[in-house]
């Protein structure tokens, strides 16, 4: 579930610009625009923030509904999204549809770029490989990382080539992982080809765990992902020992959480276990100590027991304390 917090003023209506219902609104999806809409009812309403699932429930969508809507709206520079933190919540900016928005239009001259033969031959690769035509924000899009990022059109067609292959097409998506490429300080084919074995090897046991919790990979959030990229990368722990935490979550609480399981994997991380042998020695000395501690509560509750006894004449305590022994 994210939550977005919107940056505006408070007011009592919610104006709604005339180039937004008559440039943006007749080839949006109708549910995206009541996603807009309410959303800009919130920002001018003074609403400090409401999650994915309020609005959802609110317009009868699904939460993935919502946060496709407000990428699309992004993707239109309708609005700014903006992440807040890693828990997947994000500020929202409604934009003033009458200035120009897009910074890269102003420096990048398309008509001058398509007449250079790599890169025509580049956007009409990547219109086969996709299916269909470019828009001129995606060819500003494709041309820009080119000079931003410094990737040659080779780098370009195979980004979009892995992303078709993981049929993933939408432009946000294959944004996102051009970034990562870029932070990843891909040079070359060589470089791209390394990267994409990395992620596609880690991702390979992502899904085993994801599968071995009943949970399909569209299902699995970005703390989730964070989590399970921890586990692997930063814990080097196997996906062997990982289902062994997965199977103790399971028998403890019944379900599958993966806080808990965090925990489990944590502990193990702090003492160094790196087999499952190690998880079976840390159990017998676990088991050897309760053990030992059970036996000498048991031999302390022993001495008391075997304490002897004094025995005593009650009667003769009781007339000396009441002084009778004396007229004897």
């Amino acid at each position: 579930m994210s939550t977005f917090v919107f940056k505006d003023k408070d007011s009592n209506y919610t104006p709604v610009s005339n180039i937004f219902i008559e440039r943006f609104m007749p080839k949006a999806r109708g549910e995206f625009v009541k996603v807009y809409l309410l959303g800009l009812k919130y920002c001018n309403s003074g609403e400090v923030g409401v999650s994915s699932e309020v609005m959802a429930s609110a317009l009868h969508l699904l939460e993935t509904d919502v946060i496709n809507a407000w990428n699309y709206w992004d993707d239109e520079n309708v609005i700014k999204i903006v992440p807040i933190d890693k828990m997947g919540n994000y500020s929202i900016k409604f934009l003033d549809l009458s200035e120009p928005l897009d910074e890269h239009k102003a420096n990048i001259n398309i008509a001058e770029e398509l007449n250079k033969n790599s890169t025509k031959d580049m956007l009409q690769d990547i219109e086969k490989l996709l299916g269909r035509s470019l828009s001129s924000k995606e060819i500003t899009i494709y041309i820009s990382w080119i000079k931003d990022y410094n990737f040659s059109p080779e780098i370009i067609l195979l980004l979009i080539q892995y992303c078709v292959l993981k049929r993933k097409t939408d432009s946000r998506y294959i944004e996102k992982i051009a970034i990562s490429w870029f932070d990843a300080k891909i040079k070359n084919i060589n470089d791209a080809q390394v990267f994409i074995k990395k992620h596609e090897d880690k991702w390979i046991n992502i899904r085993k765990i994801l599968n071995y919790l009943g949970i399909k990979d569209g299902e699995v959030m970005k703390p989730q992902e964070d989590l399970l990229s921890k586990w692997l990368n930063v814990y080097n722990f196997s996906v062997d020992i990982i289902f062994k935490a997965c199977d103790i979550c399971f028998k403890r609480i019944n379900k599958a959480d993966f806080k808990y399981i965090d925990g489990i994997l944590a502990s193990w991380h702090k003492d160094k276990i790196k087999t499952l042998d190690d998880i079976q020695k840390k159990d017998k000395r676990k088991i050897k100590y309760i053990n030992n501690k059970t036996k000498n509560i048991s031999n302390s509750n022993s001495t008391f027991n075997n304490f002897k006894q004094r025995d005593y004449d009650f009667k003769d305590l009781e007339k000396k304390l009441l002084g009778w022994d004396n007229n004897d």
